[in-house]
């Protein structure tokens, strides 16, 4: 079968400004290049259409012929929240221009929301609920699509769904994802600015599903649990990465990167006893890095490793990220640095109970820790998130999809008075961080060592200097 696997472009910016998020940051669609290279393996011509990727188009009918162009049995879309609309409007004119072309959604929106999209969105098919791999597998084997495990379906005007599959239990025997399928990888794939000293870089998952329960996340794919490769499958994959496609640094976005001590320790004896001259950054969670664990990191080529802190307001943490302390963030921070690693902090502004207190609290915290670099996200309810069903209880939500990006406050808690406000407090936190002497000092050190983001930052001034803007605190 021939097959197009399309990662829509969604909204992934400023409501009302121009999109410039793929030029501070384009990451590969992991999860299609993991179904892609399934597919493939199994027998299928596969193709990868990346809506974000460097060289496509803006305009809809543009990517829909490119889409054509490889005339595809079935179209996949992997969809986040805000990525959905634009993918299903994507997805209703290829039913209207080649009715006969079998169309499957699936990802975290699906996989949160169910069956109620096939009764709203009649151009879709199929849903795809969970990991997609062997799913999607059977689909385009032509099985029977009622006895394939993870499909929501249609049967005679209703909508059914298939009993749930089963998780894949050995993550090894996935081959690595497809990246030769993105046009312009590595290079037109670039990691976040001052984040690597190497280039070029790209990203990766070792492990699926996290045993943690944070009210603001959705575990509606990978579910609870937590599933890994092996510390040889990992190396492997790194290798491949910088011998076939020369990339120097690597950015893991598992959520909990180290949980299993045994596995990152072999990846990390293997990389120190052959180096792959590549260096790459990882996630720690609090409290459970040890120096010993940090010291492993270090000789294996880590540069930076991030930690969730989320808040300084410990009821906002106990509420919202429970078994976390600021006394246990600031030693895990201060041994991070010992150790003579990067460490930036994860954190997230608006969330439920949040007030203008606690987000001075939070910013002095935040200041205080003398960080490399820090992600201060906009809280945003998601519909697989344990807050989700009682989000409007805590305060105003715009249910709008197309902003539900942690790019955009959706949602303004009770005590903020209103949005604007909230954007304000934001955009202070954000000048404050980046103009503080301490910082500035850190980042002038290191000029020499980022030249490969001074000089992409150079080439795409313009898109930065109006980003910039969106930082400015009002007067």
């Amino acid at each position: 079968m021939r097959i197009v696997l399309v990662h829509p472009a969604g909204s992934n910016w400023i409501k009302g400004k121009k999109d410039l998020a793929a030029v501070a940051n384009r990451m590969a669609p992991i999860g299609l290049l993991s179904i892609a290279a399934f597919l493939e393996q199994g027998g299928h011509e596969v193709f990868v259409h990346d809506c974000l990727g460097p060289h496509a188009p803006h305009e809809a009918e543009k990517n829909i012929k490119i889409i054509e162009s490889h005339d595809p049995d079935l179209v996949g879309f992997s969809a986040t929240t805000s990525g959905f609309l634009d993918g299903y409007r994507l997805a209703s004119l290829i039913k209207k221009k080649r009715p006969g072309i079998v169309v499957v959604f699936g990802g975290v929106h699906i996989s949160a929301l169910g069956g109620v999209l096939l009764e709203n969105y009649p151009d879709i098919d199929y849903l795809s609920m969970g990991e997609g791999e062997v799913t999607i597998g059977e689909l385009a084997d032509g099985h029977d699509p009622q006895s394939i495990p993870g499909l929501v379906r249609k049967e005679g005007g209703r909508v059914v769904a298939n009993p749930p599959r089963g998780q894949i239990a050995d993550l090894d025997t996935l081959p690595f994802p497809a990246y030769e399928k993105l046009a312009g990888f590595p290079g037109g794939y670039n990691l976040p600015l001052f984040s690597y000293i190497k280039a070029p870089g790209a990203t990766m998952i070792t492990s699926r599903g996290c045993p943690y329960q944070c009210s603001y996340c959705d575990r509606s794919v990978f579910r609870r649990g937590f599933r890994y490769n092996s510390s040889r499958y990992i190396y492997e994959h790194m290798k491949d990465l910088r011998f076939r496609f020369g990339v120097r640094h690597v950015n893991i976005y598992d959520d909990l990167f180290t949980l299993n001590r045994r596995r990152i320790e072999e990846l990390c004896g293997m990389l120190a006893s052959g180096p792959l001259g590549m260096n790459f950054n990882c996630a720690v969670r609090v409290g459970y890095a040890d120096d010993d664990l940090l010291r492993m990191l270090k000789a294996a080529g880590c540069l930076m490793v991030s930690v969730g802190i989320e808040s300084a307001d410990e009821g906002i943490l106990a509420r919202h990220k429970s078994g976390v302390t600021l006394a246990e963030v600031r030693d895990t921070v201060e041994r991070i640095k010992r150790q003579g690693l990067r460490v930036k902090g994860l954190f997230m502004m608006g969330l439920p109970g949040e007030t203008e207190e606690s987000i001075r609290k939070t910013s002095d915290f935040v200041i205080s820790l003398g960080l490399d670099d820090q992600n201060m996200a906009k809280f945003t309810p998601f519909p697989g998130a344990p807050i989700w069903s009682a989000i409007e209880e805590e305060g105003m939500l715009e249910n709008d999809w197309q902003q539900m990006n942690c790019l955009n406050f959706v949602f303004v808690p009770k005590a903020i008075e209103s949005r604007e406000r909230l954007d304000r407090l934001y955009n202070q936190h954000v000048k404050r961080f980046y103009s503080s002497p301490a910082w500035r000092r850190k980042f002038m050190f290191r000029l020499w060592q980022h030249r490969h983001s001074l000089l992409y930052l150079l080439k795409h001034l313009p898109s930065f200097a109006r980003a910039r803007k969106n930082f400015e605190p009002d007067s």
